[in-house]
């Protein structure tokens, strides 16, 4: 009983003293003495809480402390069994109790390692001093160089079951202090943590490659090098954005698709700004080498005669690669603008939609791979936006892995000047994910990263960084001085070797490669180069325009007038059969009250008992196309419901809160219909949507704003990508935007989606610009966008008060035949019945605020015309439907938007002052103004007020 006793107040005195070691102020004033007057005790002080040592509160080691490198520059010593540490503490002088604390804190040292490691790692090729961290000197745990000799636990290391404290510290080292840095302890997963910490510390962050693969990466390494020295030499001067002092990436990326392909994946979508982007077209993507010297020629093709185009270092490939074991892959690399970091998301579009097409619902059969720059990862808000989306449902791809080729620099700007964190990549820290640092210029270092790296993506499916530290040889471009503004670091890079003449020589030393070898790669690679310069100064070379891929066979861009118009009816009883089943819920599920009454009225209407309303039409146009094979995606802040409380795709059971979207049950056999509610983003989510529409042609594919006045938070992605992709790049795409537009005295950030920019943007075709004004033209208009071959952006300016004005309704019959009409006659005066005295032409919501006014004046001499398309203008519409006004009567364009906004502009631009010759063309509209519209509402309706009697009645203010 007394041994028990005297057992228990051991175990009580060392459970105090752990307490102590944690933060003296948990113990009394009593025991802190009593462990202060320990041996060793004044180690303790120095780093705890209320402590008197040397080091207390200071935050640098005592001026006693032996640096760690110096002290583990003793012999190693052999680890002791677990089963002989009693005999080991005994030898050690070591009391349990001392034990204990050694113990805890050694582990708070290991702790340190991984939490703060990755600040003290070599990484900086150009080998820039990096400040001590006091956290990482065992001192700062109170360990001393009598301590180092000493045997602990190893429980929470991978390797053996014991390790003298110096071996545990070495170890350390090796993993997190080498030529790789890695942050990982903000993950709040201890299974994660602890996956990455067995498969760090048990290799030590080194692994062992075999000489093929040495071989393999100095033959990448050397092509790298040898593709950048080519063109300065052949093309002096000329911009190419060269990879010099990032050469590594070749390799790196190399070992990432063979990693990949090794895990299954079959589907890579490559992402990259312009630094590069040469060097990983031809050495990477396979693209000839003498297709990209014909581009620094600038010789003009036939085959591109009338094509924009873009510059080398913009564009993008596609290509096959196979890999170990007959592997295949296919490989795109997207074409990007100097806009950097906005490709991200729209990289990430694609691969989801190639996911979505082959039923890889795991998300297991493809992979994204984005390159950053540093500067931009960093400063470019895009970069967050993206991040984002890595874990949200409606965007996931399993996982993208994040390249970033750390220059070291922007343009001209220092990190200092460029950003606010310790690391470029800091940003990345917001989700769950490692983040790797390792030196460029370790050619097998960077290969381990990108090996974990792909592990922990494929074992978590989530995303993973790999920063890649080097520098850029030149300026930002090659006509650019860099020694101007940063002389003492490009001092420090002239002196500098290549990396691959770095590694040769590495190799050569471990007599893991013969010098002939060696000249061999280089000999053969540089042959090719000079063939390749050879045929493109040549006249056989012919290149051709690359294709659109396979999705696309049938579809075509070109110009409007080319396409035939197609009839987008659907059988009446069809119609009713599916808003039927689109109001549906299973049994048992308890829907809103006031929402059952909106899913009542559709029924209603369905069945023609009441008209349908824009949300009606909405509903039976996705149904439709759904049952007809299409797939339907549209994203957007709230679409679910619909900022305006008209949508309600989404039902929510007000009992358990479980949902039920009944578009994706009105048939068996439809095609899958995803209604997705978007995080607060509008470029990271446009770009994410248009990325999925140029994968997915024949399917609908939607962009929903919250109000139209947002989409100019996207505005990079509509005028570098939407409006611009056809022109420079020669690629497709049928995304549909949806801009809810209309002024009702909502103020200047509610009212317009800015209908002047899009038509400005509007040249050769390239995008449709429409302001539907009934349920029926807008069911007409979706389905068109699907069913004609043209695949063209399409901007619809949607309304806001028509939602449920009780005149902005349709028939159901109207649904169930014809197509979208670009312009719509007034029945009045359709088939020349009577000649206006007055046309007054118009788009969307002012419609019905003329027709209201022109019943209260009893104007019948007035014809109001709807032109439901402004882009492309619709002359020959437009043409047809004025064919029976008489010459000289007086047509009058009729806007709610400033005289500076709207379809203003567009239209006198493009008609004159004259129509077609014979028809004075004026107009009215709000004065010029720099804000879109009135914050007052009692304003507003002045301003409309002017408007509509000018429209009818006065003469003045017009032009």
């Amino acid at each position: 009983m007394q041994q028990a006793q005297h057992d228990l107040s051991v175990d009580y005195v060392e459970s105090l003293y752990v307490d102590f070691l944690r933060d003296p102020a948990s113990v009394s004033m009593d025991w802190q003495n009593y462990f202060r007057a320990m041996p060793n005790g004044r180690y303790v002080a120095a780093t705890s809480p209320g402590g008197n040592g040397q080091g207390k509160g200071n935050g640098h080691a005592p001026a006693a402390a032996a640096p760690a490198a110096a002290a583990l520059s003793r012999p190693p010593i052999t680890a002791v069994p677990l089963t002989d540490m009693p005999s080991a503490l005994s030898r050690g002088g070591l009391s349990t109790a001392d034990f204990a604390a050694l113990q805890h804190r050694v582990d708070q040292l290991v702790r340190n390692y991984r939490v703060r490691g990755h600040m003290v790692a070599k990484l900086d090729p150009i080998g820039m001093e990096r400040p001590e961290v006091f956290e990482l000197d065992p001192i700062c745990c109170g360990i001393t160089d009598e301590d180092f000799d000493r045997i602990i636990s190893t429980d929470t290391i991978p390797g053996p079951d014991t390790m003298s404290v110096r071996q545990v510290i070495q170890k350390m080292r090796n993993t997190y202090c080498r030529s790789i840095g890695v942050q990982f302890m903000h993950i709040d997963s201890l299974l994660v943590r602890q996956w990455l910490i067995e498969r760090m510390e048990g290799c030590e962050n080194r692994i062992k490659l075999s000489r093929d693969d040495q071989m393999r990466i100095l033959t990448r390494l050397t092509e790298s090098v040898l593709f950048e020295e080519f063109i300065q030499k052949k093309y002096i001067g000329a911009k190419s954005f060269s990879l010099e002092g990032g050469e590594t990436l070749i390799p790196l990326l190399d070992l990432a698709i063979e990693k990949a392909a090794e895990q299954g994946v079959a589907e890579i979508v490559m992402a990259m700004a312009h630094r590069g982007r040469l060097n990983v077209l031809a050495n990477i993507m396979g693209k000839k080498p003498d297709a990209i010297f014909r581009e620094f020629e600038d010789k003009v093709e036939p085959a591109y005669q009338g094509f924009a185009g873009d510059v080398k270092y913009h564009l993008g490939y596609s290509t096959d690669w196979r890999a170990a074991g007959n592997r295949k892959l296919h490989l795109s690399l997207c074409f990007n603008p100097s806009h950097l970091e906005f490709i991200n998301p729209v990289a990430l579009g694609r691969m989801r939609a190639k996911m979505d097409r082959c039923g890889d619902f795991d998300r297991k059969r493809g992979l994204v791979v984005l390159i950053h720059g540093d500067a931009a990862f960093s400063g470019e808000g895009i970069s967050q936006e993206t991040l984002n989306l890595s874990e949200l449902s409606g965007y996931k791809v399993g996982g993208a892995l994040h390249i970033v080729v750390n220059n070291q620099i922007g343009f001209t700007t220092t990190p200092d000047q460029g950003r606010s964190t310790v690391y470029a990549t800091d940003v990345a820290k917001m989700l769950q994910i490692p983040i790797f640092h390792v030196n460029g210029e370790d050619p097998e270092a960077v290969a381990q990263v990108i090996r974990l790296a792909l592990e922990f993506r494929a074992r978590f499916q989530r995303d993973v960084v790999v920063d890649m530290y080097c520098f850029r040889r030149r300026g930002h471009n090659e006509g650019d001085e860099p020694s101007f503004t940063q002389p003492k670091l490009y001092q420090a890079i002239e002196k500098r070797k290549n990396v691959g003449a770095s590694y040769r020589e590495h190799l050569l030393a471990l007599n893991e490669v013969k010098p002939e070898e060696a000249d061999e790669i280089a000999a053969k690679h540089t042959a090719k180069l000079e063939e390749a310069l050879k045929a493109a100064r040549g006249e056989k070379l012919k290149p051709k325009r690359e294709g659109l891929g396979a999705a696309w066979q049938g579809y075509v861009g070109g110009r409007e007038a080319d396409a035939p118009r197609v009839d987008t009816g659907v059988d009446q009883a069809k119609l009713t059969k599916l808003l039927d089943a689109a109001t549906r819920v299973p049994e048992g599920f308890h829907v809103n009250p006031k929402v059952q009454r909106i899913l009542e009225t559709r029924r209603a209407m369905s069945t023609g008992e009441k008209p349908l309303d824009w949300a009606g039409a909405e509903l039976l146009a996705f149904a439709t196309l759904a049952v007809e094979g299409r797939r339907i995606r549209m994203t957007g802040q709230d679409v679910e419901r619909g900022t305006f409380s008209h949508r309600h795709a989404m039902l929510h059971d007000i009992e358990d809160g479980g949902t039920w979207m009944p578009l994706k049950h009105v048939d068996p056999n439809q095609a899958p219909v995803d209604i997705i509610n978007s995080p607060l983003s509008e470029a990271g989510v446009l770009g994410y949507e248009y990325g999925y529409s140029l994968d997915c042609p024949e399917g609908l594919i939607l962009w929903e704003a919250q109000f139209g006045d947002f989409f100019n938070c996207a505005q990079v992605i509509i005028d570098q990508f939407i409006t611009s992709a056809e022109d420079k790049w020669d690629r497709l795409s049928g995304i549909t935007l949806l801009l809810p537009h209309g002024f009702e005295g909502q103020g200047p950030e509610h009212s317009s989606a800015r209908i002047e920019r899009w038509l400005v943007q509007g040249a050769e075709d390239n995008i449709q610009v429409c302001q539907p004004s009934t349920p029926a033209q807008y069911y007409h208009l979706l389905r068109r966008q699907v069913h004609r071959k043209l695949r063209k952006p399409l901007i619809v300016f949607n309304p806001k008060s028509l939602l449920r004005h009780p005149l902005a309704v349709s028939p159901i019959s109207e649904c169930a035949t014809g197509r979208f009409q670009r312009v719509l006659h007034d029945e009045l005066f359709k088939g020349g019945k009577k000649k206006p005295e007055r046309v007054l032409m118009c788009s969307g919501r002012v419609y019905y605020d003329l027709v209201k006014r022109r019943d209260e004046l009893k104007r019948d001499d007035v014809a109001i015309i709807r032109m439901e398309q402004l882009y492309p203008l619709p002359h020959e519409d437009l043409k047809e439907v004025l064919a029976d006004v008489a010459d000289g009567t007086p047509v009058y364009w009729i806007q709610d938007e400033p005289r500076n906004m709207g379809a203003w502009p567009h239209l006198r631009s493009n008609l004159g002052f004259i129509l077609f010759g014979r028809l004075p063309f004026m107009g009215f509209h709000r004065a010029e103004s720099a804000s879109p519209a009135t914050g007052s509402p009692g304003q507003h309706k002045a301003e409309q007020e002017l408007i509509l009697r000018q429209a009818f009645e006065e003469k003045v203010g017009y032009e």
